[in-house]
């Protein structure tokens, strides 16, 4: 139950986007079309668990030698080589959506999210299995606020808008309204799941 709650959590309450305001630069630039945000979204939700994965060791190899002062550093490193990879595979294996992503795909390296996912599994001490749920909840949470957004945005564009709201203003507005919408599901976690 409580890897339900953590994947709970991560996707709805404690979303990294809409709630932490962890990613929101793949959030606003990715997010015009469905198929680049589904596909930027899988992206970082492999990136975050596969960090998770190997973070997890590394860190326990850091704590016992007493030299957690390296962890932001070694979590960087990781996620960096990790992007890469999943920026050679897009690259050879779906070169439609690797061209789609652009500059926003090795972004990924520096998205605070995936970091933001390591050092959260870090600071509530949490378990592997629990360090995995949460990296797939915050990874799901990604992708379900990206796909939310997206449709969102391919909306608006079809709408006829006054000059000054279009652009920027616009998509901000919009994601404030998405993160609102979000703020309904606070407690439910606890609550659902006796925590």
């Amino acid at each position: 139950m409580k890897l339900l709650a953590i994947i709970f959590a991560a996707v709805f309450t404690n979303n990294f986007i809409l709630s932490k305001f962890l990613g929101i630069c793949p959030f606003l630039g990715v997010s015009k079309k469905t198929n680049t945000a589904f596909g930027m979204s899988l992206a970082v939700l492999f990136v975050m668990l596969l960090a998770s994965i190997v973070c997890y060791p590394i860190n326990c190899f850091l704590e016992a030698r007493g030299m957690e002062y390296l962890q932001t550093l070694v979590f960087i490193l990781v996620i960096a080589a990790l992007v890469q990879l999943v920026e050679l595979v897009l690259k050879r294996h779906l070169p439609a959506l690797y061209q789609a992503l652009g500059i926003y795909l090795p972004l990924i390296t520096t998205n605070c999210a995936v970091l933001g996912v390591v050092t959260l599994n870090v600071s509530e001490a949490y378990g592997f299995a629990e360090s995995v749920a949460n990296a797939f909840g915050a990874g799901l949470g990604f992708l379900v606020a990206m796909l939310i957004f997206s449709g969102v945005r391919e909306h608006l564009e079809g709408n006829d808008i006054p000059d000054f709201w279009k652009g920027l203003p616009a998509t901000l507005v919009a994601a404030a309204f998405t993160a609102c919408s979000f703020l309904g599901f606070a407690g439910v976690a606890g609550n659902l799941f006796g925590m």
